[in-house]
């Protein structure tokens, strides 16, 4: 009997015959995931609150000639969740990937930091997260015994942050995500699904839009000893990493994308 033939690098990224679900794929850095994932073949829905968002980025990435559909759905809300997982699962038949990106952030000191501001960073940057990543599990992943879930953290759940930058919610549901990650991989692993996390650094993006302005991009990215803010390429080849087969074998893992800010710190 012949053995078979090791893949190549090429069929081992490759998603063709995938399917994904992106929250808050809209923009930013949902946006740029989706691209990356479509792009490797996968067959794309998009999902964020608001439909014209949806409607402009679905546009987007078919004049590219991706395979991509959008529904909106609120994920700090428990039957937004649940609907869009099931409709999302009915419109692709499964989900192969899924990727846990829909994210608020809140500033103020932490003395200060409204109660009320605390749960919606909680609420939707790790329930959320909890809900979907369950729902898909259950219904599409667990009994095909196969399955890729990327969680989007952040450097800012590695430790603290530079002076005058006070997100101490943001920074404790991203800590609250890594370790999610790990967690879940330990369960899920049984069932062949690989779950790990993207530690972003700076990206210019709406959400940082208030901190760079407030703190100067020149000056966040000297922290950085590649010396700039990251762009609009560098978490696609994460993604596609851990979404495809090249990443068969990874799982419980963050990886920081944040031009070495990290290691300076000691996150």
């Amino acid at each position: 009997m012949t053995a078979a033939r090791p893949r190549t690098i090429q069929q081992l990224f490759d998603l063709r015959g995938k399917t994904a679900l992106v929250t808050g794929g809209s923009r930013g850095l949902g946006l740029q995931l989706a691209q990356a994932l479509g792009e490797a073949g996968a067959k794309l829905i998009l999902s964020s609150r608001k439909a014209e968002d949806l409607v402009a980025a679905t546009a987007e990435l078919k004049s590219q000639g991706l395979d991509v559909d959008w529904i909106a759905a609120d994920c700090s809300k428990e039957a937004d969740i649940c609907a869009l997982a099931d409709e999302a699962t009915k419109r692709l038949g499964h989900v192969d990937i899924l990727v846990n990106n829909a994210g608020a952030a809140w500033g103020a000191p932490a003395e200060d930091h409204p109660l009320d501001a605390w749960d919606k960073v909680m609420n939707l940057n790790v329930r959320g997260y909890f809900i979907l990543s369950q729902h898909i599990a259950k219904h599409s992943m667990i009994a095909r015994r196969t399955g890729r879930i990327i969680n989007l953290a952040s450097i800012a759940g590695l430790g603290g942050n530079p002076k005058g930058m006070n997100t101490i919610a943001y920074n404790t549901s991203k800590g609250a995500v890594v370790n999610f990650t790990r967690a879940l991989a330990c369960e899920w692993g049984q069932y062949n699904i690989t779950v790990n996390a993207i530690c972003p650094g700076f990206f210019p993006s709406r959400m940082t839009m208030g901190t760079l302005k407030a703190m100067g991009e020149e000056a966040l990215a000297a922290h950085a000893p590649l010396g700039r803010l990251g762009d609009d390429e560098d978490l696609k080849g994460l993604c596609v990493l851990y979404a495809s087969d090249a990443g068969k074998h990874i799982t419980g893992q963050w990886l920081a994308v944040d031009g070495g800010v990290s290691v300076v710190t000691g996150g």
